[in-house]
């Protein structure tokens, strides 16, 4: 098999026809956690987080990202051949996210519904099987979520950036789409940096796999072998976008690469948002689509524990200026924001078990 055999492209070109974002309000600040389990000691990998309230969950937020996609793409919510939502967090361990997902924006029953599991990248593995689904002529739109209410232990390092929003979007046909994928590939192997068994309540992690064989290796592999395969290099690229456990690892990841700050800066949102598990950075596409012009050629890499990596290469169109002020923008979410506490935050989140 050659190089360019695993290149992933579709017979018809397809693109994102509409996308949305959805964020929590409440922040909850990352200095409130370190007072209340280091005294103050020791610094927070990001500013602050996002929190679900008592009345949000993944069903309930995807919902939200659907109708702002709905609203840019400007379609019949009928037209969908598949509603698809990727989270670590499904609220019931037996019953379908999508579904209610798909009822409650009005495009059931006549769809095809699924979760996807892949812990952070379960969202992006939605996109490539919507790039499939609408590139082979199977159906005229897709819709891909990547959202979650990410889980953290108590006094664990996760609980910094464990934090709650995603991402939807609605692919379709490249003549009506705001950005095109012009190409995409996947790199997985089997590292044990994170996990969560079932009947657990929170995630454990293997600290000393969490960075270089796990994050670095599959970021670098994927984005690596894409920009191979597409004959570009990091200049060709007005914006990338990368995972976000943290603001080091993909600023990080980026320099490696060959990627400025100036073109990663804006869809790094993990130092006001956290770390949105599924929808990290899809929620940064997000905020770059909400800013891009015609001719922006944009880098995005997803990872998910376990472990993997998505790759795309977007190209985004003309269609992008009429369609990105249909619904509220990433920033418009980011810049609504209650500060809570941490008692409010243990309240809001369940962390007392009876």
């Amino acid at each position: 098999m050659t190089t360019n055999s695993w290149l992933m492209q579709p017979d018809t070109s397809v693109g994102i026809v509409g996308y949305g974002a959805y964020i929590p309000r409440y922040r909850l600040a990352g200095h409130d956690i370190a007072r209340v389990w280091t005294n103050g000691l020791g610094t927070s990998p990001i500013k602050e987080k996002a929190v679900a309230g008592l009345d949000e969950d993944v069903i309930t937020m995807s919902i939200e990202a659907a109708r702002n996609a709905l609203k840019r793409a400007q379609i019949n919510p009928q037209h969908l051949r598949a509603v698809w939502v990727g989270s670590e967090s499904h609220p019931y361990a037996v019953k379908p996210t999508s579904t209610i997902v798909a009822e409650s924006i009005g495009a059931a029953p006549n769809i095809q519904a699924a979760d996807w599991e892949f812990a952070c990248k379960a969202g992006t593995e939605a996109i490539q099987a919507s790039i499939g689904l609408v590139g082979s002529g199977m159906g005229q739109y897709a819709l891909s979520i990547g959202m979650d209410t990410a889980q953290s232990r108590p006094s664990d390092a996760l609980e910094y950036t464990a934090a709650s929003g995603g991402a939807a979007f609605i692919l379709g046909s490249a003549d009506e789409a705001v950005a095109i994928y012009q190409g995409s590939y996947s790199f997985v192997t089997d590292t044990p940096d994170f996990w969560r068994r079932a009947e657990q309540t929170y995630p454990s992690h293997g600290d000393r796999f969490t960075g270089e064989p796990a994050y670095f290796n599959h970021t670098l592999s994927a984005a690596t072998q894409l920009m191979e395969m597409m004959a570009t290099k990091a200049s060709d690229y007005t914006h990338a976008v990368f995972h976000q456990p943290n603001v080091k690892f993909p600023s990080r990841a980026a320099k490696m690469l060959g990627f400025s700050q100036e073109q990663i800066a804006t869809g790094l949102l993990a130092n006001n948002i956290g770390n949105v598990y599924s929808g990290s950075c899809m929620l940064g596409l997000t905020a770059i689509l909400d800013i891009a012009k015609a001719g922006d050629r944009i880098l995005m890499i997803s990872y998910g524990s376990g472990a993997g990596s998505d790759a795309f290469d977007l190209l985004v169109t003309d269609n992008i200026e009429s369609k990105r002020h249909l619904a509220p923008t990433t920033q418009d979410y980011i810049q609504r924001r209650t500060k809570i506490d941490y008692a409010t935050y243990t309240r809001y989140r369940g962390k007392l078990k009876a």
